[in-house]
């Protein structure tokens, strides 16, 4: 639902970027970059605990970006890609400003965990109050020193632990602005996705911002074609937003993404050990054998089986199951070959760039 005292967004594009932009009590001036600590509170042993966050305000006005990672703090991709978008040569040119916060919940980065100390999760807790847990106190934080003062976010995820993600944009399709922003994302799937109570996308779309989420890759793991994934991703938005040039060179013309109608996961009828047979990205029809869950003998063995046709977007990595888990996340397509043949290029592309160039970083491996 959008708030009613919200501004529409042309207004509130433009009037933000006329105005400075302040965060912790720091202003950032035009043409500056800077790295403020927000703080988040003290553990008990009387070490305080800070938020780092990195500006980069553009000489010239133009929309301002918030870009998020590690809200869950096991899931540690978003951190490195913005750490690389922050190295990116087009923001030399930058209209508008970044606001990049790659470690949001520092407790659950700094404890491997996706959850802050308390067992809650940070993307449950929006919008927050100030006087709440510690959850509902960081996700307040968040909201006034970071979301209410940018004007399109992007917050960067991965699969939970022991769990891998195709690279996916999850976004409010029904918004035109966050629809346009999610196709030029450049991923092969995209997620038609409702919002989540207590969820950052919700809050941010309460406050009439678009946002996109990210999903790629494993909990508490580098997955280098995620990230390069995600960093060219962030890139082409800004493009679109025309916050940074477009590519002088005649650009590659982008496979239009194809939009998921629904998706659910397959469950294990049984515990044992998972034999899988499906990859990451694989298609499926239903009736596909995608694995076997056996005892350590092989005297038991329960097939998993697909119940409708589809693209892997999620599946587990740890063979070792307990009845009920998710094993598989299957994606619905009105046309399973055209996505079947985005993903096959998507992968190929990215695969390719993995092989070490003067112009590009080493791989992570």
């Amino acid at each position: 639902m959008q708030n009613p005292t919200a501004l529409p967004r042309e207004v509130k594009v433009k009037s933000m970027a006329a105005e400075p932009l302040i965060i912790h009590g720091i202003t950032v001036a035009p043409g500056t970059r800077t790295t403020i600590d927000i703080p988040a509170g003290r553990l008990y042993t009387h070490a305080p605990m800070t938020i780092p966050v990195h500006v980069i305000s553009g000489k010239k006005p133009g929309p301002r970006l918030f870009v998020s990672a590690a809200i869950h703090g096991d899931e540690i991709n978003g951190v490195e890609i913005i750490r690389r978008l922050l190295k990116h040569s087009g923001l030399k040119r930058l209209h508008g400003t970044i606001i990049a916060v790659p470690i949001v919940n520092i407790h659950g980065f700094i404890n491997h965990s996706r959850y802050l100390p308390d067992r809650r999760d940070l993307n449950r807790s929006f919008p927050g109050t100030e006087k709440g847990s510690l959850a509902g106190r960081l996700a307040y934080l968040f909201m006034q020193e970071i979301v209410s003062k940018s004007t399109h976010g992007i917050d960067l995820h991965t699969g939970a632990i022991h769990r891998g993600n195709l690279p996916q944009i999850r976004a409010n399709l029904d918004d035109e602005e966050t629809n346009r922003l999610a196709r030029a994302f450049n991923v092969p799937v995209i997620i038609s996705s409702n919002l989540r109570d207590g969820s950052l996308r919700e809050s941010a779309a309460e406050h009439g911002i678009p946002m996109l989420l990210y999903e790629a890759g494993e909990a508490l793991r580098f997955d280098e074609v995620s990230i390069r994934a995600g960093v060219k991703g962030i890139v082409n938005v800004m493009r679109q937003l025309e916050m940074i040039p477009a590519k002088r060179s005649k650009a590659k013309r982008q496979t239009e993404p194809v939009v998921a109608r629904s998706s659910s996961w397959v469950r294990a009828a049984d515990s044992g050990i998972l034999r899988a047979m499906i990859p990451l990205g694989g298609r499926v029809k239903k009736g596909t054998l995608l694995g076997v869950v056996a005892d350590p003998f092989g005297e038991s063995e329960v097939q998993i089986i697909a119940p409708y046709s589809g693209i892997v977007i999620g599946k587990t990595n740890l063979p070792l199951v307990n009845e009920g888990e998710a094993i598989y996340h299957i994606a619905r397509f009105g046309d399973i070959q055209e996505v079947e043949a985005r993903v096959d290029e998507f992968q190929e592309e990215h695969s390719h760039e993995l092989i070490p160039s003067p112009n590009t970083e080493s791989p992570i491996i």
